[in-house]
């Protein structure tokens, strides 16, 4: 079977290599999954340049998101069966409930991730895949899509009609938190630069769409899309607090899901108080959180937006294809379409 590795986060594509390896034999509690494919979020470019901020360990096989096929199980490995259809979770301790440091432990960083042919993996770290989703279409939810269902329905607070969610631009994050409230009722805005991206999103059913590189202000927009309200909920994924506070509305929540570059920008506190919102900070997402947004998609028929499929011996080609910026929605890397060089090595 063949492995990518990287030699160390930091490393650059320079430091992405492709090695052979022996068939792994399942351990207790463990299935044996065949990689169908794996997708790229800017949390891969962050492990790639150095910049991420938890623990990668040297020679890690890297990118946390992938789907494949159950093939082989350990002893005791009784919640899955062979032939079952899963992902794996990013945090593969963190099952329900809210994050904890033991949770820490995470897929394509301290521990190895999925750019690989076959995968040992934990079976209570696994979950079934929703039945009408290929493999590549599977392969974009375990970071992005479980971020976003967070994002909205984490707090417990509830989403639905009458309600106006702003998503930031045409990344993974904001194009699944589009198309998940659309899906429960609300109002959706989105900000994007340039009218070719903002027809796409009022394609997947944005309502109103900013340009904010023709309107910059595009706080002020949202109030006059909502008679000067501001919005319910913000999934503010470039770090532009300050902007995020002046477009909600008052006792509102915004999502902070990160940030872009150098982006984020010291938080006015006094803005913050007067406009009664809650800022709740969301990192990806539990099992739990998982396995009831795949039911979700499932009940909704519901499909990722991808961008563009590269073969799994072009793995590098993926990366500087999502590197470049500019993609609207996912990178995915199919393992299922090999070269015949790689297929023989294999």
């Amino acid at each position: 079977m063949l492995s990518y590795h990287l030699s160390h986060s930091g490393a650059g594509l320079s430091g992405l290599a492709v090695r052979e390896h022996d068939m792994p034999v399942p351990g207790p509690g463990q299935a044996l999954v065949a990689v169908r494919a794996t997708s790229l979020s800017f949390r891969e470019l962050m492990v790639l340049d150095g910049t991420y901020v938890l623990p990668v360990k040297p020679d890690v096989v890297p990118v946390s998101d992938g789907a494949g096929e159950v093939v082989a199980l350990g002893p005791g490995a009784d919640t899955v069966r062979v032939g079952d259809r899963v992902a794996a979770t990013l945090f593969p301790s963190w099952q329900d409930g809210p994050f904890a440091l033991e949770h820490l432990a995470q897929r394509g960083g301290s521990l190895d991730g999925l750019l690989t042919e076959f995968a040992l993996l934990d079976t209570d770290s696994l979950v079934a895949v929703p039945a009408h989703l290929s493999y590549e279409e599977a392969a974009t939810l375990p970071c992005v899509a479980v971020t976003a269902w967070n994002a909205l329905t984490g707090d417990g607070a509830g989403l639905g009609p009458g309600d106006t969610v702003v998503v930031q631009g045409s990344g993974g994050v904001s194009l699944f938190a589009l198309q998940f409230a659309k899906a429960l009722g609300a109002r959706v805005i989105a900000t994007t630069s340039g009218p070719a991206k903002a027809a796409r999103l009022r394609e997947l059913g944005a309502d109103e769409v900013v340009d904010y590189s023709a309107t910059p202000d595009w706080a002020t927009e949202v109030r006059t899309f909502t008679g000067g309200r501001g919005a319910d909920r913000i999934v503010d994924v470039a770090g532009l607090l300050h902007e995020s506070i002046r477009a909600i509305a008052l006792a509102g929540t915004i999502a902070c899901v990160g940030f872009v570059g150098n982006a984020a920008t010291p938080l006015d506190t006094g803005a913050l108080f007067a406009s009664g919102a809650t800022v709740r900070t969301v990192a990806v997402g539990s099992r739990a959180q998982f396995t009831a947004m795949n039911a979700f998609i499932g009940t909704h028929g519901l499909r990722p937006v991808i961008d563009r499929v590269f073969p799994f011996d072009a793995a590098a080609d993926a990366y500087r294809h999502y590197a470049a910026g500019g993609p609207f929605g996912k990178v995915v890397v199919s393992h299922s379409h090999a070269s015949p060089r790689a297929r023989i090595r294999g």
